[in-house]
């Protein structure tokens, strides 16, 4: 969420001193990510210690903490696990919004800071112990399966022929309008090649193992003394494996050959399927560009969320970018 919530500073601390027993001195609000239902500020104590204090709004699975906490509790050190609560809970409630708090940890995402050889070869053996992770019933029995859906793909195609039809006066809208309907033949074109791919996966796949479901470089937060943490546990799923490592090469600031192969040589390559990494490829791209559809056609609310969710949706059909990069792995990217 890139504005701030309408929601008094002064609440956000009353909470922290209810719920979590933390005496803060101020919370400041951090402009980050793309989920306009989740904002994100930095707490301090009194003392100085800093806390990362998550607001999410909407849906909300306790796996999305309880899981954190496990793997954290198992030793898996690039988890960034929830604090307790007063009353030993993940979270707390304010208002409509649940509450969930963090140590902070300073540092820059993927994005902003180019991972070392040392940092892609933890990130390879950190992804290999998320996903070798053997997870108690009742985690397991918690978390959703992957059943390759269409619904993404569907709603794409809805919105391609809402802008076919439909005159948008709000400029934001109108831009990704015109954006869409210049890019239509290749929008078309990967999500029939991913409803293929999916059709194919539904028929094949046997094994499933823990998966992040959104690793990208906006989700690693690296730390100044060089550590890495995987964060954002908000969507995991039981699915290939190559739901997670996807984007390994397959984003542009991920997408530099030495550091890709640094990462295979501590995660392990031989079992990966090209056409499992083609489907999650075309996918990741149909996922993010039904996102900023919604938020962006269906509303002129978001202020400054709406131009970045425009940039994100644009960014996608750059020369060497994430469609481009789908098209790369596809061993029959026209079929």
């Amino acid at each position: 969420m890139q504005e701030k919530p309408d929601i008094p500073d002064q609440v956000i601390l009353s909470c922290l001193q209810t719920e979590y027993g933390l005496d803060c001195r101020g919370v400041e609000f951090l402009p980050l990510g793309a989920d306009v239902n989740t904002a994100v500020y930095r707490a301090e104590s009194a003392s100085g210690q800093g806390y990362f204090v998550k607001l999410r709004r909407g849906d909300f699975a306790e796996i999305t903490v309880t899981l954190p906490h496990f793997l954290k509790s198992s030793g898996i050190h690039a988890i960034i696990a929830p604090l307790e609560t007063s009353s030993r809970r993940l979270w707390a409630e304010l208002d409509s919004c649940r509450v969930i708090v963090y140590p902070f940890i300073p540092g820059r995402d993927g994005y902003e800071q180019a991972l070392s050889q040392a940092q892609w070869r933890e990130f390879g053996r950190t992804m290999k112990a998320i996903h070798t992770a053997a997870l108690p019933p009742a985690l397991s029995n918690a978390i959703p399966r992957e059943t390759f859906p269409s619904e993404w793909r569907e709603q794409v195609l809805h919105f391609q022929s809402l802008v076919e039809e439909k005159t948008f006066a709000e400029p934001i809208a109108a831009k990704l309008a015109d954006c869409m309907q210049a890019n239509c033949q290749t929008i078309h074109q990967a999500i029939r090649r991913a409803e293929q791919l999916g059709r194919l996966l539904q028929t094949r796949y046997r094994k499933f193992v823990l998966c992040h479901s959104d690793i990208h470089p906006g989700n690693l937060h690296l730390s100044p003394e060089g550590a890495i943490h995987i964060v954002d546990w908000d969507q995991p799923i039981l699915a290939p494996a190559e739901r997670d490592v996807a984007l390994i090469g397959g984003c542009p600031a991920w997408s530099n050959p030495a550091a890709v192969n640094w990462f295979f040589e501590e995660y392990g390559r031989a079992a990966l399927d090209p056409l499992a990494l083609a489907y999650y490829r075309y996918e990741r791209v149909i996922w993010d560009l039904a996102a900023f559809c919604q938020q962006i056609l269906l509303t002129d609310a978001g202020g400054q969320d709406r131009e970045q969710g425009y940039c994100y949706f644009a960014g996608n059909f750059l020369p060497g970018h994430e469609m481009d990069l789908a098209r790369t792995v596809d061993p029959f990217p026209d079929s």
